[in-house]
């Protein structure tokens, strides 16, 4: 006697979003009927219109995941095997002044889920939460004389006022979930961490899988060039593509790992269909240290801009180094990043010069 089919679904939050849309197409072909819930904030939407880059046969249902009424609605015509978390509010310097706003949608908009797939008896098999590098903080830094580890913290604005960007005698490390401990250093990176507690001990009360990716600086064609508080990447771009100068902060030595819109699709994609072996966090990069400094020069070389200044202003809250190790990503996902630097530079300079024209 053959089994009957059972029809699979997911919910995607923040669905509309970067990453919601650069995975929309890979989870269209995996599951039966897909979702996306986006309020469409006007600071990412600011013509608040279904992007085209969310694929066509994905659902957009335009509501506010802090409201019960939304989760109610949602969860009484269709119960996910799969959620994947996406939808925060997610500007590290923006959180320190508008720090309710980052933990009602990043904290009550997950606990509001989490009560109402409870309150709808509508358990998913796996929830995937999309973390972030800003838990970390400044992370680990090792001694030069002894090798000793520590956690200095967030660096003090009068710290940053004489110039002093390190952390005299120390040497950072890559940030690793296994051995790094988080200490975030803002508010956006303080929820995200909330995020992460309040989900592990939901998804271990109910038996729900719940793998969490923890990203580093994504970029890429597709994000948002209206919202001025992510995105110094396509920032930067845009700069050198009116031929002037990029300046580039501190001494030019902040260091990130940039990770291609692409790379990050296939690893959300691949955990969301085929779960992932460990409830340790998993990080998500390229799994290279690049400085402000050499991102400028590459984007500055794209468009034939003049070479970058260094102008030793700082923001406040910036942490000096966060780059990741990969290698537990790799080995235990089967992911890896394919995308070199300079072709995924190239890649969106190239969508950004599209954009505008149109515009």
């Amino acid at each position: 006697m053959k089994t009957p089919y059972v029809a699979r679904s997911c919910i995607i939050t923040g669905g509309a979003g970067f990453i919601g849309c650069a995975i929309s197409g890979e989870l269209a072909r995996q599951f039966d009927c897909v979702i996306a819930l986006d309020n469409l904030h006007p600071q990412i939407h600011p013509n608040r219109v279904r992007p085209a880059e969310l694929h066509e046969n994905v659902e957009l249902v335009i509501a506010d995941v802090t409201q019960e009424k939304t989760w109610d609605c949602l969860l009484r015509e269709i119960k996910p095997q799969v959620i994947v978390h996406l939808a925060a509010e997610t500007g590290t310097g923006q959180s320190l002044m508008e720090g309710t706003r980052h933990a009602s949608v990043n904290v009550v908009g997950t606990t509001r889920m989490l009560d109402a797939l409870v309150r709808n008896e509508a358990l998913p098999e796996r929830i995937i939460l999309i973390s972030t590098r800003a838990v970390y903080g400044e992370g680990a830094w090792k001694s030069k004389v002894t090798g000793e580890v520590s956690y200095p913290g967030q660096r003090s604005r009068a710290q940053l006022e004489r110039g002093e960007w390190d952390f005299p005698g120390m040497i950072r490390l890559p940030f690793t979930a296994l051995t790094t401990e988080p200490h975030p250093t803002s508010i956006y990176g303080a929820t995200k961490l909330a995020q992460e507690h309040i989900l592990r001990a939901w998804a271990l009360a109910f038996g729900v899988e719940l793998p969490i990716l923890r990203l580093q600086n994504v970029y890429g064609p597709g994000q948002s060039l209206s919202n001025p508080y992510t995105g110094i990447v396509s920032l930067f771009a845009r700069v050198a593509r009116e031929g002037k100068s990029i300046p580039i902060y501190e001494d030019g030595n902040i260091i990130r790992d940039f990770v291609f819109i692409d790379d990050v699709a296939n690893a959300v994609s691949n955990v969301t269909c085929h779960g992932a072996p460990s409830k340790i966090a998993y990080d998500i990069g390229s799994g290279i240290a690049t400085s402000i400094l050499q991102l400028g020069e590459i984007i500055g070389r794209i468009y034939g801009a003049p070479a970058p200044h260094v102008s030793g202003a700082f923001r406040n809250g910036d942490v000096r180094y966060a780059s990741c190790d990969i290698a537990r990503s790799r080995d235990e996902l089967g992911w890896m990043p394919n995308w070199s630097i300079e072709e995924g530079l190239g890649a969106l300079c190239h969508w950004i010069d599209g954009q505008l024209q149109v515009d």
